[in-house]
């Protein structure tokens, strides 16, 4: 076998992008020129693929989309709020 041309962090950036991101190991394994089986075997590696681990990822994949709503709402409102108040004059 070939001693690897990737380094540590190489290996874990493409293992988030299949574990956290959720991109397919084929679309990673072409889009970073390294074959499907390497990934394979650096996720094995790397991704501490605990169900808790993925369970943690999957709410703050949720938590963010709640904040980007939340935020919005509130800016819709201090706009509507600042509209009124204006009208009020």
């Amino acid at each position: 076998m070939s001693e690897s041309n990737f380094s540590d962090d190489f290996k874990r950036d493409a293992v988030r992008q299949i574990t956290e991101r959720g991109y397919p190991v084929s679309e990673v394994s072409q889009r970073l020129g390294v074959s499907q089986h390497s990934l394979y075997a650096w996720k094995k590696r790397f991704a501490g693929s605990t169900p808790q681990a993925s369970a943690e990822s999957e709410e703050i994949r949720r938590l963010k989309k709640e904040l980007v709503r939340v935020t919005e709402e509130r800016d819709i409102l201090k706009k509507a709020g600042a509209y009124f108040a204006k009208d009020t004059k």
